[in-house]
């Protein structure tokens, strides 16, 4: 910040030709300024002696005959700033500074970001993992591709299966979304706040046997010998060779299957019970039954296509998808009785483009701080 030319980027400003990089760095140095001043009198002091300053710098401008109202517009707004802050520290006390009408860093939607346990309880972040091959094991080894994909692939020149079945996890954090190609050569896009546990090699097994938690879509290879099962915590999913997305998150309170291509055998295992889904349909688990009917597969889909469809979702249902995709915490005040959110929005905004949409359509408010979004009537 020391070289930092705030005249110039406060008269940008002013005209409005100032960057988005540029804004950050000239909020980034009100905000470092406020918290460098120890209490109010000083502030007050420096305030009065800067507006004697500026007097005088007008006074001599006026004498040269040079150009002043583009120079008092600078000024005046760097003053505006400092009565801003004079403002804030002349209601709180020192120790308790409150800085509430600073637009702060925004927050990104989710990226490329997961975690791959090994069977040998190895962890690898995969955001920080070089391209190319991270692991071998079981005769196979592990590629991340330059797209952000993890491919499994059976090693060259390897003769043989190892007699240990080797399980991996991989797991999307809050704010995370990831692809993998299992050994079978099965794709999953992975949603945020994700897991999905799997053998590190299917050849020696009967079944292609994974567990889920979370939201995953499947592109399933075929192999009418081996069948493909998803199991979640109240449901199995078994397939031959299909598409489907299941939703099975802790914090819902349904679990959900969309089928895409194909048909998927659906058990409930709290009930024991078992439906067939033919394309176009959804199964939602609930308790010991299953209902079957037909989805809206733009809404069931909208993630993997990159945006948030919500057709009369509760609110406090549409703000949990937003708590993983944005890694923010929500708290609700007052009393919240929007229901019925109908909206449409891309995943790729900032976080504060999507509350500002949310807010417009639903007649809510909402604050931001840190990572915390507080939800207001």
């Amino acid at each position: 910040m020391k070289n930092l030319d705030v005249k110039s980027l406060i008269e940008r400003y002013n005209n409005g030709t100032l960057s988005d990089e540029e804004r950050a760095m000239l909020e980034s140095w009100y905000i470092s300024e406020v918290r460098s001043i120890k209490d109010y009198q000083g502030l007050e002091e420096n305030l009065v002696k800067l507006d004697q300053n500026f007097m005088h710098i007008i006074g001599g401008e006026e004498k040269k005959g040079s150009k002043l109202w583009p120079r008092v517009a600078v000024a005046a707004s760097f003053f505006a700033v400092l009565g801003l802050s004079l403002y804030f520290y002349s209601s709180k006390s020192p120790d308790k500074v409150e800085i509430t009408n600073v637009e702060l860093a925004d927050i990104n939607p989710a990226g490329n970001k997961a975690y791959l346990t090994l069977g040998n309880g190895k962890r690898i972040a995969l955001t920080d993992a070089s391209n190319g091959t991270i692991a071998e094991q079981t005769n196979v080894q592990i590629t991340k591709t330059a797209d952000g994909q993890l491919v499994y692939t059976i090693a060259e020149n390897k003769s043989g299966f190892s007699s240990t079945l080797e399980y991996n996890t991989i797991e999307t954090p809050n704010g995370g979304r990831y692809e993998i190609v299992l050994p079978d050569g099965t794709h999953v896009w992975m949603n945020a706040a994700s897991s999905l546990k799997y053998p590190a090699s299917f050849a020696s097994l009967k079944e292609r046997r994974v567990e889920l938690l979370g939201e995953a879509y499947f592109q399933v290879a075929k192999d009418r010998l081996h069948p493909f099962i998803v199991k979640t915590t109240h449901q199995e999913v078994k397939v031959l060779g299909t598409h489907f997305n299941i939703n099975s998150y802790a914090d819902e309170p349904e679990t959900k299957t969309t089928l895409l291509e194909g048909s998927v055998n659906v058990t409930n295992l709290n009930g024991r019970n078992s439906k067939i889904l033919t394309p176009g349909q959804q199964s939602i688990v609930k308790g010991g039954d299953i209902k079957i009917g037909d989805a809206d597969i733009d809404q069931a889909m909208s993630w993997k296509k990159g945006d948030f469809v919500f057709v009369g979702e509760d609110l406090k249902a549409v703000m949990r998808q937003v708590a993983r995709w944005y890694d923010v915490e929500i708290e609700y005040q007052g009393t919240i009785s929007s229901s019925g959110v109908v909206s449409t929005i891309s995943r790729t905004k900032k976080l504060s483009q999507l509350l500002k949409a949310l807010e417009k359509n639903q007649g809510i408010h909402f604050k931001v701080e840190g990572r915390r979004v507080l939800v207001m009537p």
